[in-house]
């Protein structure tokens, strides 16, 4: 039976970041909300939790399950090749709606799909989030809702697509926005703007002007 606590109450939100905490640990599901929408996520090193996540989604391994981080400096062990122009945007857009798609460590034991060698890395702009990825270390996370349906504004969205395949739900309120991250590619020399998302190119460019845009 899946349990829900609200983030909003202080002891609630106690008592739920240590329950959301414990699941993670042990492998289960969470939903827990971020600036953009609300997402599933578990422990982004257990790749049986990743592999739980795609299956509650109806997600297949071609479609890759990003991972959310608590601090830039957790950057530093899950990535390789990270330009100046890379550090650039983090220091520009981090935490917020900038995902950055770098080449992670070869060394890395991790299964987030067919990931070709690469990891979509983002530090979200959610005091909640941010307590529980600083807690457990870096999460996979993908918006929480059935492939092919509206990504969920709400916990009570989140809950009615996804029941009792997650453990714990974190319910924060509505999120501050339903636009999803904008998604840059920095294993090139170039970056290249994949996905236009709540960070426009113009803001981009004005920390790299000669970012590139996907057709």
């Amino acid at each position: 039976m899946a349990r829900r606590y609200d983030t909003n109450d202080a002891t609630d939100r106690v008592t739920g970041l240590r329950e959301a905490a414990s699941a993670v640990r042990r492998g289960e599901l969470v939903v827990l909300p971020t600036d953009t929408v609300y997402g599933i996520g578990a422990d982004a090193f257990s790749s049986e939790a990743v592999a739980d996540l795609l299956e509650a989604k109806g997600r297949g391994r071609n479609m890759p399950t990003p991972v959310l981080i608590g601090s830039p400096n957790t950057l530093h062990g899950l990535v390789t090749d990270f330009s100046e122009l890379a550090w650039e945007l983090v220091d520009a857009f981090w935490p917020g709606a900038l995902t950055l798609v770098a080449k992670h460590q070869p060394s890395l034991q991790w299964d987030l799909g067919d990931t070709r060698g690469t990891v979509a890395v983002r530090m979200p702009l959610h005091p909640v989030a941010i307590e529980l990825l600083t807690e457990v270390g870096p999460m996979a996370v993908s918006s929480a809702n059935l492939t092919g349906h509206p990504a969920p504004e709400d916990c009570d969205a989140a809950q009615e697509m996804l029941g009792d395949s997650v453990s714990v739900y974190l319910d924060g309120g509505p999120t501050p926005g339903n636009v999803p991250s904008s998604i840059v590619d920095v294993t090139r020399e170039v970056p290249l703007l994949l996905r236009a998302g709540a960070i426009s190119a113009e803001e981009l460019r004005k920390v790299v002007p000669d970012l590139e845009v996907a057709n």
